[in-house]
């Protein structure tokens, strides 16, 4: 049996699968070590490495499949039936099994170009869809307050495994006491039963660890987010000697979600049983899916399987049917919904308008910069599917016909089946441009404020999202303004921001005088305003929050930022709630 080609098969993708693990952690282990060294470059470089090094891995399995097995015993499905049943066997006690199977799926797909997808040949559903034994791995600590907040708070700051001491242990401590009075539920703040739970792991991302877990007592629970950075002037560049401080106190459930948003950079963090540990964080975020929260501690490739299995089960429901988006149609992409979802499928269209000077080939390198780049919160995370197989029955006939008409290379009919050949996958908002038609005046404000703090974060973080009309962007349910139209983004530092000389009004050099050549590159930020705002009155109220967008000078100073080294600090909750002064930091 061991000698079948069909166990070797299993074999050879289980070796993969054990050589993408053993990396990945090595990965993530060292974030502590990056963190403590505010090694914050070297943390960008870890997070896109391990981004890649999935598909890189999936290559690297595939090579060796090819070099061992006969083409056409590589090419027999009924050869992958056999090595599921095998691979199922060998993965059966292993701890992240569900991720190895998503493994094995990849290198299924990848053999047989996203096609055969049946549960007969790879993991559908998963092999141990009804396990319900656990691990007995303990994932948190525990400590009962007995009336004492800050001492709870000075022993989850102080039992964390950082290497470097918090500067003022007791002040931090008092300050969180002081919000978790304000924040608690009496029942909670009262109960005698109290006690703070915190897994063991730490999360960390960007300039940020963070101790999460939960407050108890009473009968009532909320969650508990404990942010901890280094102090002011330490660094990279400033030296200093590290030293640590706990920034704010989180116990909003949705401020928590903003945290693990489908818009950030994935966590690095040790994760000892993902199934339970993923269990755990859906506790603190019920309405978050799990599909999201894999994606969140850096399993996006299993995340993908997750909602692909939730689509799934959704579909087979059949109470409703695919529907174009509402909102101005893309000019490069077309884009549809199945409401109930809260997901957008995207298309690239065989032909753009001619305003669009992109190809197809290029609006996917766009899509796979976002993917490797950190959207400080501010930028869509996408999934990538190929051979994508629907019922043409659960398509309204007016969206399928769109979709036929528009992209013909990539949509197809065979028999009473969509076969769409690639697309992608967003996170539902609401258009920019539409939110603001329907809001009040108080939120329109706000969500001006929020399209330009946007506007800025993503800046700070070397992108420039190029086209910034307001359908570009859209409103996730907690009211944060994100950017999901990619088709245009590109470096900050690769742009070169201009004025507009004195002597010249903006007829003359649209009309191509010869004194004033502009580039490919060039940007005028004095002109943005008629581009971003056709309405007059929203464009003065955007201006008044943001006059700086306008100036070249700001770009320029933030391209100098960036060039330098710098490494801008962009953190997921509000400037309010934060311990710590924040001169020189753009926060949300």
């Amino acid at each position: 049996m061991k000698h079948s080609p069909a166990y070797r098969l299993a074999a050879t993708v289980l070796h993969g699968f054990d050589e993408y693990r053993a990396r990945f952690k090595q990965i993530t282990s060292d974030a502590s070590r990056r963190f403590r060294d505010a090694a914050w470059r070297e943390a960008q470089q870890a997070s896109a490495a391990r981004i890649n090094l999935y598909g890189e891995k999936v290559e690297e399995t595939l090579g060796r499949l090819q070099r061992t097995f006969a083409a056409d015993v590589l090419a027999h499905c009924e050869t992958w039936r056999e090595a599921r049943g095998h691979y199922a066997q060998l993965i059966s006690q292993r701890l992240d099994y569900e991720l190895a199977e998503t493994f094995f799926n990849s290198l299924f797909c990848s053999v047989f170009q996203h096609r055969h997808i049946r549960n007969d040949w790879m993991f559908v559903y998963s092999s141990r869809e009804d396990a319900a034994h656990r691990s007995g791995i303990e994932l948190c600590r525990r400590h009962c307050v007995n009336g004492d907040w800050a001492g709870a708070l000075a022993w989850a700051l102080q039992e964390a495994p950082f290497d470097s001491p918090f500067s003022d242990l007791a002040s931090d401590s008092q300050l969180g006491a002081g919000l978790l009075e304000a924040q608690l539920p009496a029942a909670i703040w009262q109960a005698e039963d109290a006690h703070v739970e915190l897994l063991n792991s730490v999360f960390y991302r960007n300039k940020g660890a963070y101790l999460v877990g939960r407050i108890l007592g009473g009968g009532e629970q909320v969650p508990l987010v404990l942010p901890v950075l280094h102090g002011e002037g330490y660094g990279e560049q400033q030296g200093g000697d590290p030293c640590l401080h706990l920034d704010t106190v989180l116990t909003e459930t949705d401020e928590v979600s903003i945290i693990f948003s489908f818009t950030r950079a994935y966590f690095q963090v040790d994760v000892p049983v993902p199934g339970e540990f993923v269990g755990y964080l859906k506790q603190l975020m019920p309405h978050k899916p799990e599909g999201e929260l894999y994606a969140a501690i850096g399993f996006f490739k299993h995340g993908k399987t997750e909602f692909f299995r939730a689509l799934n089960q959704q579909v087979a429901k059949r109470e409703e049917q695919f529907i174009i988006a509402p909102g101005v149609r893309g000019m490069v992409m077309a884009v549809f919904v199945l409401p109930s979802f809260r997901t957008v499928f995207k298309i690239i269209k065989d032909k753009f308008d001619p305003a669009k000077e992109v190809t197809p080939a290029i609006v996917r390198e766009k899509y796979r910069l976002v993917k490797r780049h950190d959207r400080v919160g501010r930028m869509a995370d996408t999934q990538e599917f190929s051979n994508f197989i629907v019922r043409q029955d659960h398509f309204d006939p007016e969206c399928l016909a769109h979709l036929l008409e528009v992209a013909p290379s990539t949509v197809s009919l065979k028999g009473d089946k969509v076969i769409i050949k690639h697309c992608y996958t967003e996170r539902m908002m609401t258009p920019l441009n539409i939110y603001l038609e329907q809001c009040s005046a108080d939120e329109r404000v706000m969500v001006l404020k929020d399209y330009g703090n946007a506007i800025k974060q993503m800046a700070a973080a070397n992108i420039f999202p190029g086209d910034m009309l307001l359908k570009n962007f859209g409103v996730t349910r907690h009211g944060r303004v994100i950017f999901y139209d990619y088709d245009e983004v590109s470096y900050l530092t690769e742009c070169r921001f201009r004025h507009i000389p004195k002597s010249q009004g903006y007829n003359s050099y649209m009309d191509g005088g010869a004194s004033f050549s502009i580039g490919p590159n060039d940007i005028f930020p004095e002109e943005f305003g008629p581009f971003m705002f056709a309405n007059p009155e929203l464009r003065a109220l955007f201006t008044e929050q943001h006059p700086e967008l306008f100036d070249p000078d700001y770009w320029l100073a933030l391209q100098r930022a960036i060039l330098d080294g710098r490494v801008i600090d962009v953190y997921p909750y509000r400037n309010k709630q934060r311990f710590a002064g924040t001169v020189g930091q753009l926060v949300h």
